[in-house]
């Protein structure tokens, strides 16, 4: 097991990694540290006070969490022999990975080639044809050129989805109903993608309308892979999940085992080591499954999987990133669980961020009821990262 394991994340999700190895520490009776690495904005945040040690990683507005040398320097002088990341920030970047590799940090999390494989969602999609997973028609690779788009739309058939294979965060995707949507659409997605995600690399699928958002929690030691629970996120707004439920509410016992076996042979099939969620759309009238893309990391609404499976995922990644096998039974979905996130935002300014200092926080408490946050009354949240303040 690890002695010291590096916080590469803030707020909610450090506080995550910290409940966690405390009670890693306490279960096997040995010393367990945690580091927050934290910029000028979080100084006196929680996630930071409740850390065994801390490191300033300088200003905010320089954003040191996407700063490779920057977290590097981390990771050495603070002597930590392990990294974990959760999700955002440099979660989903074979690049850290590969540093870690380097100064000999255990990187909590798949391998880099694995991240590369799945976190691309044109190859992830090839790798799915293969194993089995069920796919929607789509243009099978990239659209280069608006001409190769337009030849694909009329093969697939409109309406269609036209999508960076770097996207996430719902940047660099659209919706185009004809072949002059496409046109207008092609540059503008392409662009925005190369400036959002450094490449702007595009392809097509079909849109499948009236569809349920379903996703398959995975956790994996590099052999063996347990497709833990299915998640239903149909409802979003502005392509962000908003409320999560599981088990899913409108799939059958036999649909839901389908996915799991499907989910398990694309994490087998590269060798996959650590959590990732397999994402699909799910058309409940034409009883239609489409795979989306696969999140090489662990997902913000993991914590409703936890509840119903009665399994702690935190502690799961940095087993199996320990060299630890998954043995023993496979737990089992148990009842239903509902997520709602709770964010920092004004609904009267459509919804922006609203930063400031919290001067009342009454969260609820009782039998079935649980939160995770990383602040407390009087904490401030600062302007320069996601509004997402908890998940209740």
């Amino acid at each position: 097991m690890f002695s010291r394991v590096a916080i590469v994340n803030r707020g909610e999700a450090a506080m995550r990694l910290i409940h966690a190895v405390r009670d890693l520490s306490a279960e096997t009776g040995t010393r367990i540290e945690t580091v927050a690495l934290y910029t000028d904005a979080d100084r006196t945040a929680t996630f930071v006070r409740e850390a065994d040690l801390a490191y300033d990683l300088g200003p905010a507005s320089a954003r040191p969490y996407l700063d490779l040398a920057k977290l590097e320097q981390a990771l050495v002088e603070t002597k930590a022999d392990a990294a974990w990341v959760g999700w955002g920030f440099v979660a989903e970047d074979p690049a850290f990975a590969e540093l870690c590799e380097k100064v000999g940090v255990t990187f909590v999390g798949p391998s880099a080639d694995a991240m590369r494989k799945l976190g691309d969602k044109i190859g992830a999609k090839l790798i799915a044809e293969e194993v089995g997973v069920p796919v929607a028609p789509w243009s099978r690779g990239e659209v280069a050129t608006l001409e190769d788009a337009l030849k694909a739309g009329e093969q697939i058939g409109y309406p269609l989805m036209l999508k960076a294979t770097a996207g996430g965060g719902g940047r660099g995707i659209r919706m185009v109903a004809s072949g002059e949507d496409l046109a207008e659409a092609y540059e503008r997605t392409s662009s925005e993608a190369l400036r959002a995600f450094g490449s702007g690399v595009v392809f097509l699928e079909r849109l499948v309308t009236g569809a349920r958002h379903v996703e398959v929690q995975v956790i994996s030691d590099g052999a063996t892979a347990w497709a833990l629970g299915v998640r239903d996120c149909s409802v979003q707004r502005r392509n962000q999940k908003i409320i999560e439920e599981s088990a899913s509410p409108v799939l059958a016992p036999e649909q839901t085992a389908e996915l799991k076996a499907s989910a398990e042979r694309l994490a087998v099939a590269v060798g996959y080591r650590g959590a990732c969620t397999v994402e699909f759309l799910y058309h409940p009238g034409e009883k239609l499954f489409a795979f989306l893309e696969v999140n090489t990391r662990l997902q913000v609404e993991h914590p409703i999987t936890e509840i119903t499976t009665g399994t702690d995922l935190v502690k799961l990644q940095l087993h199996v990133a320990g060299g630890g096998k998954l043995e023993g039974t496979q737990p089992a979905e148990l009842g239903h669980a509902v997520e709602a996130r709770l964010n920092a935002e004004d609904p009267d300014r459509d919804f922006a961020p609203s930063p400031g200092r919290i001067a009342l926080l009454e969260l609820p408490t009782g039998p079935g009821v649980r939160v995770d946050t990383g602040v407390g009354e009087g904490d401030t949240i600062p302007a320069d990262f996601d509004s997402m303040i908890a998940k209740i």
